[in-house]
């Protein structure tokens, strides 16, 4: 289980999906300037944006995460470079493809009155 101390970091732009746990912390450390060794998140976003993968160290040894969406994009930011922080509330809505940004009920709270 993640911790609730763990920050969740979306790396902008999009990311070579072929690399896997050493290269995506490689990018963590000279690209992003961070450490992948303590114990936050780091998601990325292929190109065609319907894949993105997550690295996260845990202390003990590192994790990889990929989710591919089978209809839809992941909603990303559009910047090139740099890195945006998440909730965990807004990593379970881009988890599910919902826009993390402007997440909208789909229904509407009644009075009790």
């Amino acid at each position: 289980m993640i911790p609730s101390t763990a920050r969740v970091w979306i790396a902008m732009g999009h990311t070579d999906m072929r690399k896997g746990m050493q290269g995506l912390a490689l990018l963590v450390q000279q690209g992003l300037k961070r450490d992948p060794h303590g114990g936050d998140l780091y998601v990325f976003r292929g190109r065609a944006g319907a894949l993105i993968k997550i690295i996260w160290h845990d202390g003990i040894g590192m994790s990889l995460y990929a989710k591919r969406l089978e209809k839809g994009r992941f909603v990303w930011p559009s910047a090139n470079d740099g890195i945006v922080s998440l909730t965990a509330s807004q990593l379970a809505c881009l988890l599910d493809g919902i826009d993390w940004r402007n997440p909208q009920y789909s229904w509407r709270p009644q009075s009790a009155g």
